[in-house]
């Protein structure tokens, strides 16, 4: 309290003195009008003489110091001073700040931290897979694997009583059969089937005979060209089975580029559950040809297809009369 009131006598102080060194001036100046003026007709007494105004010393220096008892002022008069100079004690400044206790700075523990904002967990993944194009994506201009039929026969014979038709493979094993009574379809489908239950293999080369026999009893054989069976997918209960040829990797720049993959992964992905069950089977020539066709088509397929890598089975098999290239089969397990 001492130092404001010091504080307040010293402004009181310096505006006294700066109004008495702003009025000392126009003091003067009117003393000199007043000394100007002709004096009045009737005599007056004589004024007393001036005293002799002291010379000012060369630095004449007073001190106020507002912190002691008792320094007041009555009247305050300064003459000759161009200059005021005054000093202001400064108290010292102390900080005395903890940040342990300071209100709004407690670092409490990691869940208190974590409480403090929700994290999101799924702004990371959005922006890591902005630029990574998914390849479970649907591709509508991949279309190798077609369903339904693999090979289509129009017998054009009328008049018959019954006829057959039969589908043999290159080592003339029958692998499918339609017979009928009466004139046949004007067109018999085949899907693809064997009679053992197992799929064409594509890269091969089928014939096909065509038998009728009219009412004498005359029997005539119509032998057709061979043709080999492209890539195609059968639809089961369990999901869809693939089967391509070998070589169709190899002419579209392996197993790693190969747009026939993708489609397969497309597929599986899909008509098949992800935790279900898929087997690799390649058929070839030789052992090692089948092995590194089975491990490359698997290996791919893992990386396309959703769920873990262990669900995907590789078989290799030899076979003497094996397309060239070899052929692949993609098919669920239960």
């Amino acid at each position: 309290m001492n130092t404001a009131r010091s504080r307040v006598v010293g402004l009181a102080l310096l505006a006294v003195v700066l109004l008495l060194a702003g009025a000392a001036p126009a003091a003067r100046s009117a003393a000199a009008r007043r000394a100007a003026r002709p004096a009045p007709s009737p005599p007056s007494a004589p004024a007393p003489p001036a005293p002799a105004a002291r010379p000012a010393r060369g630095d004449s220096a007073m001190a106020l110091k507002g912190g002691q008892e008792g320094t007041v002022f009555g009247t305050l008069t300064v003459q000759g001073e161009d200059r005021v100079h005054l000093d202001f004690a400064r108290p010292e400044l102390a900080l005395d700040l903890d940040p342990a206790s300071a209100p709004g700075l407690e670092l409490g523990n990691a869940h208190d931290v974590l409480d403090r904002s929700s994290p999101d967990l799924t702004a990371p993944l959005v922006a890591a897979g902005a630029a990574e194009r998914s390849p479970y994506l649907a591709r509508p201009w991949l279309q190798a694997f077609a369903a339904g039929s693999v090979a289509r026969f129009q017998p054009a014979v009328k008049n018959v009583e019954r006829w057959k038709l039969t589908v043999a493979d290159s080592r003339g094993e029958v692998v499918a059969t339609y017979q009928g009574a009466g004139d046949p379809p004007r067109e018999i489908a085949w899907d693809g089937r064997t009679q053992d239950g197992g799929q064409a293999a594509p890269g091969l080369t089928y014939s096909y005979v065509f038998e009728a026999m009219d009412h004498a009893g005359n029997k005539r054989n119509f032998v057709g060209q061979g043709f080999e069976v492209p890539a195609y997918r059968a639809d089961t209960p369990l999901g869809p089975v693939l089967v391509f040829p070998g070589r169709e990797l190899a002419r579209q720049g392996g197993a790693d580029a190969a747009p026939l993959l993708l489609e397969a992964a497309n597929w599986i992905n899909r008509g098949a559950a992800p935790t279900q069950a898929l087997r690799v089977t390649a058929t070839a020539r030789r052992g090692d040809e089948a092995t590194a066709l089975a491990a490359a088509v698997a290996d791919r397929l893992a990386t396309l297809t959703l769920g873990e890598r262990a669900r995907i089975q590789r078989v290799a098999r030899v076979q003497p009369d094996a397309p060239e290239g070899g052929s692949v089969t993609i098919e669920p397990l239960e």
